[in-house]
């Protein structure tokens, strides 16, 4: 997993709330486990005109011009600003997936369904908490400004706008260490690795019937 310090990035605003993990990948594209290539059906439904179906290539499909991905403006963001209850519904890890293969590395809303938002700590990606009236301030402010970009600091845990003003986010200790450090659920346990081998070392020692394998 990337680890994740602080990063400056393009802010697309995609403003709806309830946003479910169906409408940001639907379930037809959950064929593959691989945490890989689903970015191009990242909210597949809004982002093109077509029904998509698995496998097809996204290149020659007709996009959908009124979809805020779609506007040349917001092709290369990478900071999502979004509204409440953002990744609501079923529990596919998917969703942070296709976010991250897109290229967004954070996501901003006043809340976040409770599966999703742990999700995306386990996946590389930082959602942010911040309170309606700010997340509501900040939609104005991409809406006025070509090129609007956000600063990120995970170690501060702050969010940076260009006019310079500072909005602080709270974040668990655990994911903050796991997410500085890019560590995920795997990661975190080969922190233990050398007393997990001395333990099973040690184990050969006591009790050797236990590592008997037959011939």
């Amino acid at each position: 997993m990337r680890a994740f310090t602080q990063h400056t990035g393009i802010v697309a605003p995609m403003d709806r709330s309830n946003v479910d993990t169906d409408m940001i990948i639907p379930k037809q594209f959950l064929k593959s486990i691989k945490r890989t290539g689903f970015g191009p059906n990242l909210f597949d439904e809004l982002r093109y005109l077509d029904e998509g179906k698995p496998d097809q290539d996204a290149s020659q499909r007709p996009l959908n011009p009124d979809f805020v991905l779609n506007q040349e403006r917001y092709r290369t963001a990478s900071v999502l600003l979004a509204r409440s209850n953002f990744g609501c519904g079923s529990s596919r890890e998917h969703a942070p997936w296709a976010l991250d293969d897109f290229g967004f590395r954070v996501i901003i809303a006043p809340s976040f369904a409770d599966i999703f938002y742990n999700n995306c700590f386990k996946n590389g990606l930082l959602p942010i908490v911040l309170a309606e009236n700010i997340v509501d301030q900040l939609f104005q402010e991409v809406e006025a400004e070509d090129g609007y970009q956000l600063t990120v600091d995970l170690l501060a845990q702050t969010v940076t706008t260009p006019s310079g003003a500072v909005f602080s986010f709270e974040v668990d200790g655990f994911r903050r260490h796991c997410l500085l450090n890019g560590l995920d659920d795997i990661g975190v346990t080969l922190e233990d690795a050398d007393r997990i081998r001395a333990y099973e070392e040690q184990r050969r020692q006591t009790a050797p019937w236990l590592f008997n394998t037959l011939s």
